[in-house]
């Protein structure tokens, strides 16, 4: 692509591989902010900062309201903080969208255990150690069984 004086041209397209432009225009540059966003919400999660995590994904889910990943994000960033209501609210959501999700019901499950509600969570508890063997599941069910 020729050089050109229009730097509102130039914003807009990029010369890729093979010197086919490629549009960049604001709606490119607005999904760049949420991927980094959301790259930098998990990397506060897995950096132990919990809080900043739930902040930073909150507002990323708030431009992807439908992305189950970054909502599982959250959901994690809450529960690791002890927002647990918060954290129920976006677990449910992602269980009645995908009821094959056994990370989702697991984790729903430890909410409601650490929320004191043992008979709420022991159906998602075991449903998750149903659906998948993981250790981690049937230990809850256990702990969870013996509460009831």
């Amino acid at each position: 692509m020729p050089e050109s004086d229009d730097n509102d041209q130039e914003a807009r397209f990029t010369t890729v591989t093979g010197g086919m432009p490629e549009r960049r225009g604001p709606l490119h540059l607005l999904m760049n902010d949420v991927m980094a966003e959301y790259r930098r919400g998990v990397l506060y999660f897995d950096a132990g900062d919990p809080v900043e995590a739930a902040k930073i994904l909150a507002t990323v889910l708030d431009e992807e309201p439908g992305n189950a990943e970054v909502r599982l994000w959250l959901a994690r960033a809450y529960f690791a903080s002890a927002q647990l209501r918060r954290a129920e609210t976006h677990l449910r959501a992602l269980v009645d969208r995908d009821p094959s999700d056994h990370y989702a019901h697991h984790l729903l499950g430890r909410t409601l255990e650490r929320q004191h509600k043992p008979r709420e969570a022991l159906p998602f508890l075991r449903l998750a150690a149903a659906m998948a063997t993981v250790p981690d599941y049937a230990d809850a069910v256990r702990r969870v069984e013996t509460a009831c």
